[in-house]
């Protein structure tokens, strides 16, 4: 079993940027642990960031996964390529994002993602990423 995680743009700041909104931990510490726990349980974790929508693409495009783990950041509220993409190479897909969406500005609580995903965490901070890997196995596993 392969997952994929991708991070969009910004989250390469994580632990220097907004700390209030977003939390001190670092990217690599969240990779660290998403692939920690990914091999507790079984499975094979790969991470991946951008700040290129068309590199997201390309990467939900030519990667090779089972399931894919993705927090889109801003393009969550703009790009229809990125949901084409996840709707059209047919695997299970959840949305994580650290902050609550939902209680945010306005522009920022529209998913373009969430209609293709097989579920969506937001506001569990750093959590949301692990209990992702959590949901996977139990998806993966059937």
């Amino acid at each position: 079993m392969k997952i994929l995680v991708i991070h969009g743009p910004n989250l390469n700041l994580l632990g220097r940027r907004e700390t209030t909104i977003y939390g001190a931990v670092s990217l690599g510490e969240i990779n660290q642990r998403i692939t920690t726990l990914a091999t507790e349980l079984g499975m094979d974790a790969e991470t991946f960031q951008s700040n290129s929508e068309g590199d997201i693409v390309d990467a939900i495009h030519g990667k090779s996964f089972d399931l894919l783990i993705i927090n889109p950041a801003a393009y969550t509220h703009t790009s229809v390529a990125i949901r084409d993409a996840i709707a059209a190479v047919g695997r299970p897909a959840i949305e994580v994002h650290i902050s609550n969406i939902h209680k945010r500005e306005e522009f920022r609580q529209h998913s373009f993602i969430a209609g293709v995903a097989t579920g969506q965490i937001c506001g569990l901070g750093v959590e949301g990423y692990l209990l992702a890997v959590r949901a996977a196995r139990n998806i993966l596993q059937g």
